[in-house]
């Protein structure tokens, strides 16, 4: 015996209405938001020029048919190109990510939210009638923050085999459709058809496949969400229940069956808590184990060969992530791999994106580490990860040497660019900034770009078309 099911179109569904409504409401963060917001900013900016200069990203860059120039196109930072949205978001987006040095939301499920920018900066360049503020920009960095860091809390995508990426999409395209002018009905029709493309598989993030898709999904997601916005604004349909639909909604269909969550009620809370990679372009969960490496690098630099073992003392999901034996095939490989960032520091007191590529890897040093390094799980580091008071993400490492003597244990539970550490991180992140955009442009130029992103009062007002000016001149000749 059949039952006929009701074609009557039921309401939005409850994220997609709460998500819309968030947008679409008049902004109210915090100070500490907006100062962050800043810092993120610059920051994110700052690791798109650095990746301007590794071959493997910029070939990807531009436009889909060579020597395409679109009028009143959207700008990509540090080149000359002049792109649709769709295409300029991917651009940005593929620069922002390249390097995995933006910053990182630790959760049940992880990202990097500011991969956002690469939507919101392409839109609002685009979106010149009447010209976007800087303050707006500011404003839908917090909201793409939120969105994805709030979802990231209780809802475990990549359990399910899901890439994070997919919580990118989600936040892009709901502030984009704003940006654009959208409507409640036409943000939440554009969410529903982000949500409708489903996922992307994890496989390139692991091994024995980890490889540089994992550098250019977040272009792709951001792309992917201002073509959703496009064409949410020509009223396109959306699918109210595509969350919640019996056996054809995402939750049946790619989530178990269980409910996405919206954690908390929507805030700033994730931009005020968001994680910066100030030290080293690396797979988050690695940092603090490659801070220890680094503090015991002057004690062991002269030793290497009196080496018995390391032992690293890890949290779950660095383990479950990143600790990797056997060959490492290209840069993507080796920067999400525990073993090789940590012998890295241990060899050269230092890891920048220089050390992933094949003339530094085929140092046979780092190699003979990798096989004397032992993984454990600490159970206390792994309750302090997922504790709301906490979130650490602590790491150690000890070397002992074949004399029996051994270097202490050192043990580092918050990496610098944590919440608890920001008044030590700040300085070190502007540091940071000045280093990477110095690649790509004149130290009085880079000088101008970090005083205008300290200055609260100028960037709110500036016009978006003026602050894209800013990255206009580049050393590079990437437009022809």
């Amino acid at each position: 015996m059949s039952s006929t099911i009701s074609n009557a179109r039921p309401p939005a569904d409850t994220v997609l209405a709460e998500i819309a409504d968030y947008v679409g409401a008049p902004s109210n963060f915090s100070a500490e938001a907006y100062e962050t917001a800043r810092d993120c900013l610059l920051d994110t900016l700052g690791c798109g020029m650095l990746a301007l200069n590794f071959p493997a990203c910029a070939k990807l860059l531009g436009p889909v048919v060579p020597g395409t120039v679109v009028p009143n196109g959207a700008r990509v930072p540090g080149t000359g190109y002049v792109l649709d949205p769709v295409t300029a978001a991917f651009n940005i987006g593929c620069l922002i990510r390249w390097l995995d040095f933006n910053d990182t939301w630790l959760a049940a499920e992880w990202g990097h939210p500011s991969d956002n920018l690469g939507a919101i900066l392409a839109v609002a360049d685009f979106a010149r009638t009447p010209p976007l503020t800087m303050q707006t920009v500011l404003d839908a960095m917090i909201q793409a923050h939120e969105i994805q860091g709030v979802l990231a809390l209780e809802n475990s995508f990549n359990r399910a085999g899901l890439d994070h990426v997919l919580l990118v999409r989600v936040a892009s395209t709901a502030v984009a459709t704003r940006l654009l002018g959208g409507t409640r009905e036409q943000i939440i029709n554009a969410l529903s058809n982000a949500w409708a493309d489903g996922g992307a598989l994890r496989v390139y993030r692991h091994a024995p496949n980890t490889g540089s898709r994992k550098s250019w999904a977040a272009g792709d997601a951001t792309a992917r969400a201002v073509q959703h916005a496009l064409m949410a604004l020509k009223n396109e349909m959306g699918y109210p229940s595509v969350l919640t639909a019996p056996t054809w909604g995402f939750c049946d269909a790619l989530f178990d069956s269980k409910p996405v969550l919206l954690a908390r009620p929507l805030g700033c809370y994730v931009m005020e808590n968001v994680l910066f990679k100030i030290r080293f372009p690396a797979e988050f969960h690695a940092q603090t184990a490659v801070e220890a490496a680094i503090q015991l690098h002057p004690q062991i630099k002269d030793r290497l060969e009196e080496i018995e073992r390391i032992e690293l003392t890890a949290h779950e999901s660095a383990i479950r992530i990143i600790d990797k034996k056997g060959p490492l095939h290209n840069p993507a490989d080796r920067d999400h791999c525990l073993q090789y960032m940590v012998a890295v520091g241990l060899i050269f007191g230092e890891l920048r994106a220089e050390h992933y590529e094949n003339q530094i890897a085929r140092d046979p040093r780092i190699d003979a580490l990798r096989s004397r390094m032992t993984v454990r799980e600490e159970p206390r580091y792994s309750r302090d990860y997922l504790a709301p008071d906490k979130r650490s993400i602590a790491n150690a490492v000890q070397v002992i040497f074949r004399d029996g003597h051994a270097t202490a244990k050192v043990e580092v539970e918050y990496p610098a660019g944590h919440r608890r550490r920001r008044a030590e991180g700040r300085p070190l992140l502007i540091k940071k900034a000045r280093e990477n955009l110095g690649t790509q442009f004149a130290s009085s130029q880079v000088e101008r770009i970090i005083a205008l992103c300290q200055d609260a009062g100028a960037l709110a007002k500036m016009p978006v078309t003026e602050f894209v000016n800013y990255f206009a001149m580049t050393t590079l000749s990437s437009s022809g």
